[in-house]
């Protein structure tokens, strides 16, 4: 492929970890990286990580950056960060555009993700969208006759605190029963723990005998048969349905598109899901709506942040 053509760079921070991926106009990956970072000097961890990925091919012309938080595009500040300290990412953006002298933009996970499922995953050829990510979080995000919907301060679609059960458990948000406090990984974890410990007949399950187990030996459980595993996903499927539910009766949305690492269960969590979904929905909407999982995987976030990086650069 000719050096010619503009490329742009994708970055997802996650944690200690950075994903990277240098991306055609396309949206086709060219190259990627995944790399462990710390706290400190992260901007000039991550510029490390695009000069790498510009040495591949020079013709870069704007980075994204997708973070885990809400993120003030009108400011180019992560407010309220999540699994991030503060001072990793307190003047990411200007930072970076000092070290790499390239066009930044920062975005939440959830609409990096949302918009890289848009462009070339789950979501193309639709023009209104949803998408949820279930992960150690859960994240949404709007798209809007082909645009990202982000709402008055750039915080829309922050469906993981959704009131779910109003005598719930304290969220991190300070609302209790929310979303995220029954369907995220690790609130599938503390479930599926409590029933260990109070239910005898749950012993028989693979997942008693492992001590540290995760939501993705969960949803690996389910997919071998374990019946305790399979019940608590479907349970699990409910949950989200019930969120999915009130976002279909609230936008009349075109297409649903669920990602995260909770959604590796496959059929078993979705097909629970749609099924919640089509008991609570209003029927009509219920059926001008399509839900599908995600396609991109953990490629979503880094390939959408090169995405918006492309067609903000265009518009300006």
């Amino acid at each position: 492929m000719s050096t010619a053509r503009t490329n742009f760079i994708g970055i997802n921070v996650s944690g200690i970890q950075a994903r990277a991926a240098l991306i055609d106009d396309e949206g086709r990956i060219l190259e990627a990286r995944v790399s462990d970072i710390t706290p400190k000097n992260t901007a000039a961890q991550l510029a490390a990580i695009i000069e790498e990925l510009r040495s591949q091919q020079a013709n870069v012309s704007a980075i994204g950056v997708a973070l885990p938080g809400l993120v003030n595009r009108q400011t180019d500040r992560v407010v309220a960060p999540r699994d991030v300290p503060t001072s990793m990412v307190e003047d990411l953006h200007g930072e970076l555009t000092r070290a790499t002298g390239l066009r930044v933009e920062l975005e939440n996970d959830a609409n990096a993700a949302a918009y890289g499922e848009y462009k070339v995953g789950a979501g193309r050829g639709s023009r209104n969208l949803f998408y949820i990510m279930i992960g150690n979080g859960i994240g949404g995000a709007i798209i809007l006759n082909g645009k990202l919907w982000t709402g008055a301060s750039g915080f829309a679609g922050e469906v993981g605190h959704i009131t779910i059960d109003t005598e719930g458990l304290q969220c991190v948000c300070g609302n209790t029963g929310c979303l995220e406090t029954v369907a995220s990984a690790p609130s599938i974890v503390r479930r599926a723990r409590e029933r260990l410990n109070r239910d005898s007949t749950s012993s028989l399950s693979r997942l008693a005998l492992n001590k540290s187990f995760t939501a993705e030996d969960v949803a690996h459980q389910a997919n071998e048969g374990d019946d305790f595993a399979l019940m608590m996903i479907e349970r699990t499927g409910k949950y989200i349905g019930t969120g999915v539910a009130t976002v279909i009766n609230l936008l009349n949305i075109e297409r649903i598109v669920l990602g995260g690492g909770v959604m590796d269960a496959g059929p078993l969590i979705l097909n629970p899901i749609i099924q919640e979904v089509k008991r609570r929905a209003f029927q009509p909407c219920f059926e001008a709506t399509e839900i599908v999982a995600a396609k991109l995987g953990l490629d979503a976030a880094p390939i959408g942040a090169a995405m918006l990086a492309r067609d903000h650069t265009a518009a300006h």
